[in-house]
């Protein structure tokens, strides 16, 4: 339904970094750089997010209910993505684990990147 998600972020070469590092584990990376905008689509066979400079990107709200959710191969995809996320600049916001209210097997790891946004591994076993 979705064929990719955008974000804005103040300082490009900082989230390349961020995001590469935390893909990785996933299995997704950069598939492009932008012609037309200072940017870089990531994804695993088509680009799924977008991480674009912006002028005025979204001011970070956690109460905002918006987070992006990547999936993962397995439990130790989801740890990898957790410490690259803290390794690489971001802040934790859920440390690797099941989450049985989320359904069972559902395994997840949370992070806030550097411009504030949510986003999530998870696997379900």
């Amino acid at each position: 339904m979705i064929a990719h998600v955008s974000i804005g972020v103040r300082d490009i070469d900082r989230s390349k970094r961020f995001y590469e590092a935390v893909l990785e584990p996933l299995g997704y990376k950069c598939l492009r750089a932008a012609r037309s905008l200072v940017g870089y689509g990531y994804g695993r066979d088509s680009i799924a997010l977008w991480v674009v400079q912006a002028e005025h990107p979204l001011p970070a709200d956690e109460k905002s209910g918006l987070h992006v959710c990547f999936t993962a191969a397995n439990a130790s995809a989801v740890d990898a993505f957790h410490a690259a996320a803290i390794a690489s600049g971001g802040r934790d916001n859920g440390a690797p684990g099941l989450r049985a209210d989320y359904g069972e097997g559902y395994y997840a790891a949370f992070a806030i990147d550097p411009d504030g946004y949510r986003i999530e591994a998870y696997h379900q076993g």
